[in-house]
């Protein structure tokens, strides 16, 4: 009696654990090979301490030369841009100038105890594998805000990481 009952606290643990870790915006794939396009699904899980989310704004890391938005219904869609001190080279030998540095989801309303996804289309940078990119995310709501920003840092304990993606080598 005593093993199982020690049995269910120590899995009782694990699921808050995973819960826990799992309770930021984050990214539904986790690598991608490099020099590709990859369909983006941000997921967020819920509000901020119960107050619906109303806008997201998400940071486009640098090197990504290609952003399409996916609208969402009830939802205003916007990007930022920003302009590139040396232009690069597109995928059909054009050349860019600017890129979206910033998509934001605003006017919507998703409450705390519902879930949702936030799409777009980017094209991975040739970058080295191993290369990680982060997308720092700011979750605004009716009260309050989260900021899933932090970036790994030795010794430091996250507790509102910002979505990465890890490039791997092409197939």
């Amino acid at each position: 009696m005593r093993r199982s009952h020690l049995f269910a606290v120590a899995f009782s643990t694990a699921i808050l654990a995973s819960s826990h870790l799992s309770a930021h915006v984050t990214l539904d794939t986790r690598e991608a090979p490099t020099d590709t396009y990859l369909k983006a699904v941000f997921n967020v899980p819920h509000g901020c301490e119960g107050s619906p989310t109303t806008r997201i704004r998400i940071r486009i890391p640098d090197g990504i030369s290609s952003v399409k938005v996916q609208p969402k219904q009830g939802w205003d869609v916007s990007t930022v841009k920003t302009k590139l001190a040396t232009p690069a080279k597109g995928g059909h030998g054009e050349a860019i100038t600017e890129t979206v540095s910033e998509v934001v989801w605003s006017g919507g309303r998703l409450l705390d105890e519902h879930i949702d996804e936030f799409l777009m289309q980017i094209r991975l940078p040739n970058a080295a594998p191993g290369t990680v990119l982060y997308f720092p995310v700011v979750q605004d709501c009716e009260k309050g805000t989260n900021r899933w920003i932090e970036l790994p840092e030795a010794g430091k304990s996250l507790k509102q990481p910002a979505p990465a993606l890890r490039l791997i080598a092409k197939p």
